[in-house]
């Protein structure tokens, strides 16, 4: 009782005798006012008549509060823990894992690609079914659906800040969409002459770089949306182009069963890789982040080559992948394992693993500094068609997605899409 001062004490114990007596606890009465020797009345007008229920009444309404503030803390604490920035942050080695935390399901086509915003929950993917549908991958939820090509779009891509779409169909057409404005479609450009396969931006957003049955690789101004180049010298059907992170550099993947590299400059092959045994689905550049894993497997020193460009993986028919040193052209590793061809490729944030996406319906992980398969994931119904990796920064900096440096990519956030011929989209989050 020594928190109490006198006043307070003398108004509790009022408090008290008022209670017992209205509740008819005599004997209680008396000995409580003989014990503290207060002078009291009872008056059911008085202000202690029914304070001391008024007060617990009210004290367990505070406790209620305070327990209902608890929970809410606790599952934002929960909330919190789970949510990209943080994922990122504490999984930096993190890896897709079932069950996939949503499964997208709306194309009536087989899906061909999905790609993430650079800023915001955004995923847009392309399918046989001559649509793009984008859909908010946090929650899952289907948000609209892009019609224009007029038959099966093979490719999508966004601009560094995301304003603009890309995508590419079996119409020959490439499509430039708005999604700044009500994802109006605003420019379409043409000049294959078969379907285009791929399209790209090149890093800066000033050029894309499409791909097509064709056997050619293009390059277009987006503002002026005129054809800048085509480069020749694949004998086949170009599955897909893209570019090195700096943009020096395009690799290039083909039916003819090589990778070929080209200055998107001057059109000049500058490497032709060779050793798969059947054509080739994808191609991709190695991250600065993974150039010491790389270097590690192939028993080189850690010294060498510091820019982008320097290494990139191929998947192939031949149900392979394989690793390459683009200066020589040599082979570094092949990464054997998957069942059926091998149509995606996506190397981790981190730099230390590859993730490859197959027709065996699965998605492999793998270590880069061995050439190990760590993981196997059974990922869908039937063939596994595209993988990617959100681009989203995490805000660890000032700079955001549009302003971050190419160093930066294990600030990525941990999300992977899926898709295929199944026509469902699988998001995989920790």
């Amino acid at each position: 009782m020594a928190l109490l001062s006198d006043r307070q004490k003398d108004e509790l114990h009022k408090s008290m005798l008022e209670y017992l007596h209205t509740s008819n606890f005599t004997a209680a009465y008396n000995a409580l006012k003989e014990d503290t020797g207060v002078e009291y009345t009872p008056d059911p007008k008085a202000k202690y008549a029914g304070l001391l229920e008024k007060k617990w009444t009210s004290v367990i309404r505070l406790q209620k509060k305070i327990m209902d503030l608890e929970t809410r803390n606790a599952s934002l604490q929960e909330e919190l823990s789970i949510a990209p920035s943080k994922r990122a942050a504490m999984q930096a080695d993190w890896v897709p894992r079932a069950p996939a935390a949503h499964v997208l399901t709306g194309h009536r086509g087989h899906i061909t690609r999905v790609a993430f915003h650079p800023q915001y929950s955004i995923l847009a993917s392309a399918s046989e079914d001559a649509t793009v549908k984008i859909w908010d991958w946090e929650t899952g939820e289907f948000e609209r659906t892009l019609k224009g090509h007029h038959r099966a779009v093979h490719d999508v891509d966004f601009d560094h800040k995301g304003h603009l779409l890309v995508t590419c169909s079996s119409d020959l057409f490439i499509k430039i969409w708005d999604s700044e404005n009500e994802w109006k479609n605003t420019k379409t450009l043409s000049g294959h002459d078969h379907s285009v396969s791929s399209v790209r931006f090149m890093p800066g957003d000033q050029y894309i770089v499409s791909a097509s049955r064709d056997s050619t690789i293009r390059v277009f101004d987006v503002a002026s949306t005129h054809l800048v180049r085509t480069i020749s010298g694949h004998s086949e059907w170009v599955r897909c182009a893209v570019p090195s992170d700096d943009g020096r550099l395009l690799a290039s993947a083909s039916k003819d069963k090589t990778a070929k590299l080209w200055d998107p400059l001057t059109g000049e092959c500058k490497g032709e890789l060779r050793g798969h045994d059947n054509e080739l689905e994808a191609v991709c550049f190695a991250p600065v982040a993974a150039y010491a894993a790389i270097r590690e497997l192939a028993g080189l020193p850690n010294v060498g080559p510091k820019g982008p460009g320097a290494y990139v993986a191929t998947g192939s028919r031949d149900k392979t992948v394989k690793l390459w040193d683009v200066q020589s052209g040599q082979m570094i590793k092949n990464l054997a394992g998957h069942d059926n061809w091998v149509r995606a490729l996506v190397f981790h944030p981190s730099g230390k693993l590859l993730l490859s996406a197959a027709d065996d319906k699965t998605i492999r992980v793998w270590e880069l500094s061995t050439g190990r398969c760590m993981k196997t994931v059974e990922a869908h119904s039937h063939f596994v068609a595209t993988l990617a990796w959100g681009r989203q920064r995490v805000s660890t900096a000032k700079s955001n997605g549009a302003d971050a440096k190419v160093g930066e990519a294990e600030k990525l956030v941990n999300v992977v899409a899926s898709a295929g011929v199944d026509q469902i989209i699988k998001i995989w989050l920790p």
